[in-house]
């Protein structure tokens, strides 16, 4: 309890209570399903809004071996299984978790084939199915993926994707900050992104995409803030003993020194690869992700 209210600032979490409906259709569906409430101070100058934000964590069920247009339907069906919850749950902003089409095949060094699972932002089978749930759902939806850039020689990017409640496409984020540590060389696959900071103006709010490795650099978070963002989501990939100590810290020393919500989503399960490799320093390749 200490613990929690010093790290926190409260004592004890304030879970939602879920509807029959949208508990049924969790366990139907194999949805670990579950709902806290976070107040902000009251202003004097403007009405109280209510949103309900939703944060997607999934494994990768699918071999790695398996062709890529399975392992990408796999991750489809699955994730669209789970937004039907987020739905039945109230959610008006949902982000998933950074890559999530693909296995994180970034620390394998091999381009071949994971580049393969890249492909157009605005107009490519993700995001064509991504617009069709969300305006379903009515429902903010935030995709991060991997992007191949056809106008400008197939250049490959980490993106995040934002589809609005009513199913357009209104703009992306390009990963600004690569690490090149340890397992994670990205630098092989993409480069940094030339989308600066942008914010996203959606129905329900104000939001920002601050992709993975980007959470290190306070600036980062800052540009975000100064260009207006309301809630600034953190999709990642990080294993739990490289980052669990910061990435939690992070996201809430982010949320105080810039005055907006942040949410922080890391991938999870362990995946494993054909091909076996090592970290950059020689020691066993990490495969899990967490917390």
């Amino acid at each position: 309890r200490e613990v929690k209210r010093i790290l926190y600032g409260r004592a004890e979490d304030n879970p939602i209570t879920f509807s029959s409906e949208a508990t049924s259709l969790a366990k139907e569906v194999g949805v670990d399903l579950r709902g806290y409430t976070f107040t902000a101070r009251k202003e004097d100058l403007r009405r109280p809004r209510i949103v309900r934000v939703g944060a997607i964590q999934n494994t990768v069920d699918i071999p790695t071996t398996a062709p890529i247009h399975v392992q990408r339907d796999a991750l489809h069906e699955k994730v669209s299984n789970i937004l039907r919850v987020a739905a039945s749950a109230g959610v008006n902003i949902i982000c998933f978790q950074e890559a999530w089409t693909m296995p994180f095949a970034f620390c394998t060094r091999e381009k071949f084939p994971w580049c393969e699972f890249a492909e157009d932002a605005e107009h490519g089978p993700t995001t064509k199915l991504m617009k069709e749930l969300a305006k379903q759902y009515n429902m903010v939806i935030v995709s991060p993926i991997l992007e191949r850039d056809s106008n400008h020689n197939d250049t490959i990017w980490n993106t995040a994707v934002v589809i609005s409640n009513n199913g357009n496409f209104i703009g992306k984020h390009r990963k600004n900050h690569i690490p090149r540590v340890g397992d994670f060389n990205e630098s092989t696959y993409y480069f940094e992104g030339d989308t600066g900071h942008p914010v996203f103006e959606t129905q329900f709010g104000k939001i920002a995409i601050n992709i993975c490795y980007g959470r290190h650099h306070p600036q980062n978070w800052m540009m975000f803030g100064l260009n207006g963002a309301e809630i600034v989501f953190n999709p990642s990939a990080t294993i739990g003993a490289l980052s669990e100590p910061l990435w939690g810290i992070e996201a809430r020393n982010a949320a105080i020194a810039n005055g907006y919500f942040t949410v922080a989503i890391n991938r999870v399960g362990t995946e494993v690869f054909p091909n076996e490799f090592t970290s950059a320093n020689g020691q066993p390749a990490h495969k899990d992700f967490g917390p």
